[in-house]
């Protein structure tokens, strides 16, 4: 009934099936394993972006006033910044402003809206930098009359934002400063 020479060819070609179907399989398990890995890599980039623009942002500590010399408004403000709690580094170059002040906005950038005092990169908790915004000076924001707010939204490069109000006083001295 049997003869050796057809056992032979179906044991060859029942051969040749298996090797392609674990070729196959090998194959398709290595672009699973690729793709697993290109999609942890991508996974991984965007966890660290959000949480830097979550964590990576400056503490206000005090915002001081000047008034002009005839004390009748604040022509500039001093915003003085520390490292949030849990932040990298931030370099204050790198920082923008989006101020709001007696009806003007206009958004600051180091250099043109806001000058940098003190360190330039925060990398500890202990570092501070203080931002000089002259009202009306190389930005469009018009100075605060007594009583009047100014709204800052402060964005470090990587995202992360911190936003202060503060209003000015309801009565001024000349040049004197004051803290809002």
């Amino acid at each position: 009934m049997f003869t050796d020479t057809d056992r032979g060819q179906v044991g060859i070609g029942t051969l040749i099936v298996f090797i392609a179907m674990v070729l196959v399989a090998a194959i398709a398990a290595g672009v699973l394993i690729n793709t697993a890995g290109l999609l942890q890599s991508q996974a991984e980039a965007t966890g660290e972006e959000s949480s830097e623009q979550v964590t990576d942002r400056v503490q206000v500590d005090s915002v001081v006033g000047t008034a002009d010399s005839g004390g009748d408004e604040i022509e500039g403000i001093d915003v003085n910044i520390r490292r949030g709690a849990g932040s990298g580094d931030i370099n204050v170059d790198e920082i923008t402003i989006d101020a709001f002040a007696a009806g003007s906005s206009d958004i600051l950038v180091e250099g043109d809206g806001f000058e940098t005092d003190g360190d330039t990169v925060l990398s500890d908790t202990s570092d501070r930098a203080t931002l000089e915004i002259v009202f009306g000076g190389s930005n469009d924001l018009s100075a605060l009359d007594p009583g009047e707010v100014v709204s800052l939204q402060i964005v470090t490069a990587a995202g992360g934002s911190t936003f202060v109000e503060k209003r000015a006083p309801s009565t001024l001295d000349d040049d004197e400063e004051v803290r809002l």
